[in-house]
């Protein structure tokens, strides 16, 4: 499930036209430094890039990231250390995107990176809940 989940997400990531991806002629080194620059300017014009790339962009960022922090801690226990998998997740984050800007297929965002170690918290958050309730059903056994 792990390997599904990167495979999506790399595709999503590095080849989906529809996240704005553009031919190798239309390429160009894009960043964004300034923190919340890209979420502000998502959010005041919202009605002119439409409601999908507003959302989009804001929680796609986060919610593509969740599965990496709910997953990790299931299938590697050192990652049961919510510090740690919310730091890989930051990790993993600033390779993606620098893997964008060195290949020319998005844009470097330090919006980005905040937002993608916001859902691996969220999912990090996600599996400390279910296995608290998975504790209590079965007990530490399993």
């Amino acid at each position: 499930m792990f390997v599904a989940y990167v495979l999506v997400l790399m595709y999503i990531l590095f080849f989906s036209e529809d996240y704005g991806r553009v031919s190798e002629l239309g390429r160009e080194y894009r960043y964004n430094l300034e923190l919340f620059a890209e979420i502000r300017r998502f959010w005041i014009y919202r009605e002119q890039v439409g409601y999908r790339a507003f959302l989009s962009n804001i929680f796609g960022n986060v919610v593509g990231f969740v599965p990496f922090g709910f997953i990790l801690p299931i299938i590697l226990r050192q990652y049961r250390n919510g510090f740690l998998t919310i730091l890989s997740g930051f990790g993993v984050s600033l390779l993606v995107e620098s893997i964008q800007l060195m290949t020319r297929v998005g844009c470097f965002d330090v919006d980005d990176l905040l937002l993608n170690t916001m859902g691996a918290a969220v999912g990090y958050l996600l599996f400390i809940i279910c296995d608290h309730f998975r504790r209590k059903y079965y007990g530490k056994t399993i």
